[in-house]
């Protein structure tokens, strides 16, 4: 089976995605995100940098949850206009 390439407003919000975790994590480290989360580090900077912009769901949700993130917000901002990656939770 072969995946469709994705569109620009796809990419864009892997971008997005990865720009709000990225915001989320704050002074903690990479490597301490992913061992908490159970998400590989290089997953964890593939999704941060938008080179996985369609991450698997349970990726997402682990990675929520590690950072306190509520998932409904998470994709509230990605359904708005990319003017900033600040969330709160």
């Amino acid at each position: 089976m072969v995946r469709p390439p994705l569109s620009p407003e796809e990419r864009e919000r892997g971008r997005r995605l990865g720009g709000l975790l990225r915001a989320a994590r704050g002074d903690r480290s990479p490597a301490e995100v992913a061992a908490t989360s159970g998400v590989s580090l290089e997953a964890l900077r593939k999704i941060e940098s938008g080179r996985v912009p369609t991450p698997a769901f349970f990726t997402v949700a682990a990675l929520a949850d590690t950072l306190d993130l509520p998932l409904d917000s998470l994709v509230a901002a990605l359904h708005t206009p990319a003017e900033g990656t600040a969330l709160t939770a």
